[in-house]
């Protein structure tokens, strides 16, 4: 897994994947799929979730344990921007019941061969905070991965 970072305002997480670009798109926006693979063992997890992965549609996912200041279950939610299956997805980002800026995540996915290179990009994230806030990309690409890979 490579990290960079862009600009003051984003974080880039990219990772390989051994999977085809549907499976990982679909990964990103079915709710059924999403609950099987957001979790880490007694630390956080995706409860429910809801997709309607077209421009404009709405998402949502309720999300349980230790991983936000205002409590236990907490909601992150927002509107596709864009929806190019099963390259290129992008999503407003806010947290229910904190009050930072929208932010907004852009997962590029491109394959070769059934491997697929894995690149979100999350931006306008305009203070140190919520940079800090928003720094479990490198997790998040190893649930996916090891998901999509089938361990």
């Amino acid at each position: 897994m490579t990290a960079a970072t862009t600009a003051s305002d984003v974080l880039v997480q990219e990772i390989t994947i051994v999977a085809p670009a549907e499976r990982i798109f679909a990964a990103l926006t079915r709710p059924e799929e999403l609950l099987r693979w957001w979790a880490v063992e007694g630390e956080v997890r995706a409860v429910a979730a809801e997709c309607d992965a077209r421009p404009g549609g709405a998402w949502w996912m309720q999300v349980e344990g230790n991983c936000s200041p205002v409590g236990p279950v907490h909601k992150v939610y927002g509107v596709y921007r864009r929806v190019e299956s099963p390259r290129l997805l992008e999503y407003t980002w806010n947290r229910e019941g904190e009050e930072y800026p929208e932010s907004v995540v852009r997962w590029d996915l491109e394959e070769r061969d059934g491997i697929t290179r894995v690149r979100v990009l999350h931006s306008g994230l305009t203070s140190a905070e919520m940079r800090q806030r928003n720094n479990g990309w490198p997790l998040i690409l190893r649930l996916l991965e090891a998901w999509a890979e089938g361990r």
